[in-house]
């Protein structure tokens, strides 16, 4: 039997024995795909250490070995990659996958939803818990990037979505719920038949691991309602360590020299913490004097659409990239504004970009620039094309201007939670900064269980205060 041989060839390229809800999630699974029920969708739900990603890579590189069409997602580029890693297959952006730019008003690029030419093909999404309904840059579709994606899927010919995530990490923004995860909306607002898996056994392996372990603890307290006191244990567990200012830069660049840069985050709960630390190593630890220098890691904090448009797989460079700094030209003064001319590559792609980036943004508290800023841009560079009659020919050359379209980036050694989501690095350090009491509510645990599962191999735990831990 076909549906058998499928099981038997997932058991074999999992490499172990399925634990009792990865056993009944491919059990399900199987039989959601073989009903061949075109109305259906199947949700993937596991906390970390639960076996999900060893699971789904099983289950999708069996549909390849079988010549199935699958297609994988995420929401940003660096979940994308992830997803990349562990399943051995080409995963894009859900942006990049569903929507092309269509027209362009005020310097700013309109995507609508493309056509889907998929038939019989699965469409798997991981980190769907970042999947927000109502987006603040509207300029994609309808403005919801769910409504969206359900769009495009079932809108091909026999078309099936799987929405993979964790509903003990941060949802959405403005949001207490992952809307992509919970069933009952997805029933609501779609229409479609759910087959539903929630993975909750945490495998013997994610046992000796003390970042699985403390993130357990974490997610625990979760609908406590302060009624318990989080206890985290670190002194068997070498993965996990308490650190402490004195010797926060020396841990710092010990894991820069061993994991790399690129695999060294510190997680902050605030643009302004982020900015403390993102100087602090800039002059510490790397030594550099100059506000912009080559070898810089970058975050790019707007969608922008014009530096991509000269290479044709790059439609637009999305919010949430990062990219290195490889050299620095001429700096300019604007519009009220500053300006660095820049050469650099984004770390999801090969592609080396000339562009200008604006500078002001850099240590901005403001995720990125203010909406009353942007406008003042926009008619500075105005005036500088007053002379032309035409409204229409005006806002043309406007949208051509390179610094009206300058990249809009901050420093990326360390980051907030809701930038570090969907990413994962080998060493991770976390800042809490302080906090009342008081504010040890859900929200909070989320976003400590959301920081703690960005880590793979070693987990920093900065500032902690004692009452956190066990007597040991």
């Amino acid at each position: 039997m076909l549906a058998e041989q499928f099981k038997t060839i997932v058991s074999q390229k999992l490499g172990y024995d399925f634990s009792p809800s990865q056993q009944r999630a491919l059990d399900e699974f199987v039989s959601f795909f073989f009903e061949g029920n075109h109305e259906s969708l199947f949700l993937l739900k596991g906390y970390a250490g639960s076996g999900k990603t060893s699971l789904v890579a099983a289950i999708v590189n069996t549909l390849v070995g079988f010549e199935i069409p699958v297609s994988l997602l995420a929401p940003t580029g660096r979940a994308a990659k992830v997803f990349s890693g562990y399943s051995g297959q080409t995963a894009l952006t859900i942006h990049k996958k569903i929507y092309r730019q269509k027209t362009e008003r005020d310097g700013v690029g309109y995507f609508d939803l493309g056509f889907n030419p998929a038939s019989r093909a699965l469409f798997f999404v991981d980190e769907a818990s970042m999947i927000s309904l109502n987006s603040p840059d509207s300029t994609f579709g309808s403005g919801c990037l769910l409504d969206d994606l359900f769009s495009f899927v079932y809108n091909g010919r026999g078309n099936r979505l799987v929405l993979i995530g964790d509903v003990a990490q941060l949802p959405p923004v403005g949001t207490d719920i992952s809307p992509a995860l919970d069933a009952d909306y997805l029933r609501a607002a779609y229409g479609v038949d759910i087959r539903e898996v929630n993975l909750t056994d945490v495998l013997r392996q994610a046992g000796q691991s003390g970042i699985l372990y403390n993130a357990t603890l974490v997610r625990e307290m979760i609908g406590m309602g302060g009624c318990t006191r989080l206890l985290l244990k670190v002194a068997q567990f070498p993965d996990v360590i308490r650190v402490d200012g004195t010797d926060l830069l020396e841990e710092l660049d010990f894991c820069y020299s061993r994991f790399g840069i690129d695999e060294t985050m510190v997680v902050c709960r605030s643009n302004k913490r982020a900015n403390r630390f993102n100087a602090g190593i800039r002059a510490r630890i790397l030594y550099r004097e100059e506000q912009l220098t080559g070898g810089d890691r970058v975050m790019i904090v707007k969608n922008n659409y014009f530096w991509g448009a000269e290479h044709d797989e790059l439609d637009f460079i999305a919010n949430g990239d990062i990219a290195s700094v490889i050299k620095v030209g001429k700096y300019k003064e604007l519009y009220g504004f500053h300006f660095a001319q820049v050469r650099l590559q984004l770390q999801e792609d090969e592609n080396e970009l000339a562009v200008w980036v604006m500078l002001d943004t850099l240590d901005s508290e403001q995720p990125a620039l203010a909406r009353e800023d942007y406008s003042r841009l926009y008619h500075a560079v105005e005036e500088d094309y007053m002379d032309i009659a035409s409204r229409k020919k005006r806002q043309e050359k406007i949208r051509e201007n390179e610094y009206f379209n300058a990249l809009q980036i901050k420093f990326a050694y360390a980051v907030t939670c809701h930038k570090a989501q969907g990413g994962q690095w080998d060493a991770v350090f976390i800042d809490p900064g302080w906090v009342e009491d008081s504010a040890y509510d859900d929200e909070y645990w989320r976003w400590l269980y959301t920081a703690f599962t960005r880590a793979r191999h070693r987990l920093y735990l900065v500032n902690f205060k004692d009452e956190f831990f066990m007597a040991e």
